[in-house]
């Protein structure tokens, strides 16, 4: 065990590490985790338009009547998400480099809506077709003839791949105007607002240029050639499969003190997100949800207590520690573990580098993973499609996410069960070690 623990610590910290603050992939995570404010609101408004409430209830009846209002808000935040966060990987890369975020996030920002082709339709006719307003109701209304419109969807989960690609040629871009000096550079007396303007106008003319020729010109699909792309990845990340290699990879990481969470998710939130915004457009439009694990999956049938689903070491810790160490520490970490934070376990128990925890750290995910998944996938539990506050205790994060299904609730609460019975006989183990060294002492 030594062994592989120096092995890992020479041969893959470092690299991990390298690649978990390489600069285009913090930008990207940088940039996404930037919009979980927007996400996580806007969902709420997709749940009021959706509510887990008896049919009969007067307060369900009017939801639902207002609903197309009531989830206006949840369009204009969670269904643009890429838009926000386009924004946030411009800025985030560009300051990288030192060069202005603000710039790069504009230029960010207009490279990705550079990707889109504006369709100029009957305003009343798209309405009427989209089953909205009747012939009649659309002939009494004023409204304009035409009107350009984007398609919404692209502009949320199912652009983030293309947002993600723009926004990094387009703060390289910026970066190679400034290195090379191939910009517009005013007189110290100007003011720095407005010399930045004029040094962002040439890499702005290139972007605008090579995205917009590339859409209007070669008639180029981003959003077609990066949906055939991706599509075979989406499928396999909501496989059982892939959902164990990903706890897997999380929880080895952790083990010898990576932060598992940041590089996964580095990778795989795009992911987690197209899936989410996914089983959101199907709740909208009234179908079945097609995803099992966008990220409030993890969170709330895997992650229960932080990373490793510690809630079960907490509560053998808090409740039934012999040595003095651990009964302290669990007292300690307990609170924080309900609310899903467990650096005090991981760093305190610790499970980093320790043998004995280490075997439950990564064995309890895995087994919560199976059960979730096939629980889900039969139908036992509903499907999640909104994000809720990670630092919710994990049955009331259930039932949220999942849009108020009481079974989450149960399936939350049986896992944290798991979690406690997995983790006992390793802490009894640990717990008797440090009984042992502290009655020696």
């Amino acid at each position: 065990m030594d062994t592989l623990v120096r092995i890992m610590d020479e041969k893959l910290a470092g690299p991990m590490n390298k690649l978990a603050n390489q600069r285009h992939l913090r930008a990207v995570r940088d940039g996404i985790v930037a919009t979980l404010p927007l996400i996580i609101v806007g969902s709420f408004f997709l749940i009021l338009g959706n509510p887990p409430l008896p049919k009969d209830w007067g307060v369900y009846k009017f939801l639902v009547e207002n609903a197309p209002k009531i989830v206006l808000p949840f369009r204009m935040t969670m269904a643009i998400m890429t838009l926000y966060a386009t924004f946030g990987i411009g800025y985030s890369l560009a300051e990288s480099y030192d060069l202005d975020g603000l710039s790069g996030g504009i230029l960010a920002t207009a490279a990705f809506l550079l990707t889109f082709t504006p369709v100029n339709v009957p305003a009343v006719a798209a309405l009427v077709k989209d089953g909205v307003l009747t012939a009649e109701a659309a002939a009494n209304l004023t409204l304009p003839v035409a009107g350009f419109v984007l398609p919404i969807a692209n502009l949320g989960g199912g652009g983030m791949f293309v947002g993600i690609v723009t926004a990094i040629i387009a703060i390289e871009i910026f970066r190679f105007t400034d290195r090379s000096g191939f910009k517009i550079s005013m007189p110290p007396q100007v003011p720095a607002s407005v010399s930045r303007s004029f040094e962002v106008l040439v890499p702005t003319a290139i972007v605008v240029t090579l995205i917009g020729g590339i859409t209007y010109w070669l008639g180029f699909d981003w959003h077609g050639f990066i949906a055939t792309l991706v599509k075979p990845l989406l499928s396999a990340t909501d496989s059982l499969p892939s959902v164990i290699i990903q706890v897997l990879l999380v929880t080895v990481f952790w083990s010898f003190g990576i932060h598992g969470v940041s590089i996964v998710g580095s990778v795989a939130r795009p992911i987690w997100l197209q899936l989410l915004d996914a089983n959101q457009a199907a709740l909208d439009a009234g179908k079945a949800l097609p995803h099992i694990s966008p990220e409030p999956f993890f969170q709330w049938f895997i992650w229960i207590g932080g990373s490793g689903a510690t809630i079960g070491l907490a509560i053998a810790m808090a409740f039934f520690a012999k040595s003095a160490y651990a009964k302290s520490l669990g007292k300690t970490a307990f609170v924080p573990a309900v609310f899903n934070i467990n650096e005090p376990v991981i760093f305190g128990a610790p499970i980093v580098l320790n043998p004995i925890l280490m075997i439950p750290f990564i064995l309890t995910p895995v087994v919560l993973a199976i059960i979730a998944w096939f629980a889900t996938s039969l139908g036992f539990v509903a499907r999640v499609y909104t994000v809720a506050p990670w630092t919710l205790p994990g049955p009331i994060g259930a039932y949220i996410a999942t849009g108020g299904d009481i079974g989450a609730v149960i399936l939350n609460i049986v896992l944290i069960i798991v979690s406690f019975l997995i983790y006992f006989p390793f802490f009894k183990i640990y717990d008797n070690k440090l009984y042992i060294e502290e009655q020696e002492n």
